[in-house]
């Protein structure tokens, strides 16, 4: 059977391919500053577009529109966001977004008087294995950064060839640094960045994506700003949406987590999440995050026995988003920081993404059993209230005259309540606009036989983990 029979069989959506790019505003109602596809994208044409809305450079909103033949591209993704937007007002005044606030601390808006502090030195560690053509693309992102004091580092996990060492030492040298870390294991890798990286904020990116100019800047800024800070993470958004698999992953949430900044602090914990901080997979994904130097490494760093490489399948980032947050440590997301993410393609790419978040998702519930038990009675207490979202997340999941579960995108993954599409004030939004990115629209049916995946994943998380664990007796790394 085919790639496109298997597809078919298993439900997956004939869907036709949408470019992906960007358009800047002067305002809501403002003129037009620019329109560009995405990093690397094709020209803009005639078909549909999903596009970045920013105001004034600030990144906003997604909206999908047609553009049909002799149309203005950018005068009809401007037209599309004004009357999304007018809708959301509408909704706000009505005080519909109350939910959404109520979920995490507002982050105040930078107040103009007070002083910027200066940025502290960052590392960038991207861990990679056998893509050198994917990790140049990301390499040349990240050193156009407008940060101005930081270290990117390749760590090669694992390798077969020397490809990765010879690109980074061949035309990257001197300027990125290259580490080996011969045990496979996208967590152990991580820790080999670590302990080899010289900045007090910690970034992690995957060789798959695209940093926006400012994404490390505004990583960083957070925890100049606050010395309570442990993890920032920041938006990811496709860098290509072309075939039918893209599509609907970023229908059903994707990687994003909206456009609104949100501060969690285990001090005042978000009234509506029941399993917080349990919850990780609403913070942030690791192919955005940061981390204070002094508080990963506080925490012992990343479990080893979790994350891509492992039995475990996955679970390495929200394990550590975790570990800082039950440390006492406050978490920010903020849109700022913004990536490009090229999704996997093919609908066998999106069955073991399935398997791979729900496997992830108790691999990391089991590492944090095993490492700090003293957490269980407080998951055992948020358990009753907890285990309905559990189910929910995983449930089939129809289009919206079916009952979608909003925000819940494969393995929880998704922001319960929280729109990619949301205006920067938090005013939510109904998924009317079926617009892939705006988590809770889900227009195009989650197939069954990926909640099936996703389930099995999580049947098989914790025998991943244990078995990890083993393989890891014997080594001298922690």
């Amino acid at each position: 059977m085919t790639e496109e029979e298997a597809a078919r069989a298993a439900g997956l959506p004939d869907l036709p391919p949408l470019a992906v790019a960007e358009i800047d505003l002067d305002g809501p109602d403002g003129e037009v500053l620019s329109l560009r596809p995405a990093p690397g994208g094709p020209p803009l044409g005639e078909g549909g577009v999903y596009a970045l809305v920013r105001l004034r450079g600030h990144p906003a909103a997604t909206v999908l529109a047609h553009v049909r033949a002799g149309e203005d591209p950018a005068e009809v993704l401007a037209e599309a966001f004004r009357a999304e937007w007018a809708v959301r007002k509408r909704h706000h005044a009505q005080g519909r977004s109350a939910e959404h606030r109520a979920r995490a601390q507002p982050v105040p808006p930078p107040s103009a008087e007070r002083p910027t502090p200066p940025l502290p030195r960052a590392t960038v560690v991207v861990a990679t294995r056998e893509r050198a053509g994917q990790l140049a693309r990301a390499l040349d992102s990240l050193l156009a950064q407008d940060h101005p004091d930081f270290q990117v580092l390749v760590v090669d996990n694992a390798p077969v060839t020397t490809a990765t060492r010879d690109l980074v030492q061949g035309r990257y040298a001197g300027r990125v640094d290259y580490v080996l870390e011969p045990v496979p294991g996208l967590a152990t890798a991580h820790n080999r960045g670590v302990a080899a990286a010289r900045g007090e904020v910690l970034a992690f990116t995957d060789d798959d994506v695209v940093a926006d100019p400012h994404w490390l800047t505004a990583l960083a800024e957070p925890f100049a700003a606050d010395p309570r800070l442990g993890c920032v993470t920041g938006l990811i958004l496709p860098a290509r949406l072309t075939t039918p698999a893209q599509i609907l992953l970023e229908s059903h949430g994707g990687f994003a987590k909206g456009f609104t900044p949100r501060l969690y602090d285990p001090a005042a914990p978000p009234a509506d999440e029941p399993l917080f901080p349990f919850t990780a997979g609403s913070f942030g994904s690791g192919a955005n995050m940061a981390f204070r130097a002094q508080v990963l490494a506080s925490v012992g760093g990343f479990d080893p026995a979790t994350g891509t490489g492992t039995p475990a399948r996955g679970g390495d980032d929200l394990y550590a988003f975790v570990r800082v947050l039950s440390a006492g440590h406050r978490l920010r997301y903020t849109p700022e920081a913004l990536v490009w993410h090229h999704h996997r393609e093919t609908w066998q790419d999106l069955r073991n993404q399935a398997y791979g978040y729900g496997a992830g998702l108790t691999a990391y519930l089991t590492a944090l059993l095993v490492r700090r038990p003293a957490l269980l009675p407080a998951l055992l207490r948020k358990l009753p209230r907890g285990l309905p979202h559990a189910r929910a997340i995983t449930a089939h999941r129809d289009g919206p005259a079916g009952g979608a579960v909003p925000g819940a995108g494969p393995a929880g993954r998704a922001t319960p309540g929280a729109s990619a599409g949301s205006a920067p004030d938090g005013a939510g939004a109904p998924g009317a606009f079926g617009v892939p990115g705006i988590h809770g629209a889900q227009s195009h049916p989650w197939p069954r036989s990926l909640s099936r995946l996703e389930r099995r994943g999580m049947l098989h998380g914790p025998l991943g983990y244990l078995k990890a664990r083993l393989r890891q007796r014997g080594s001298s790394r922690p």
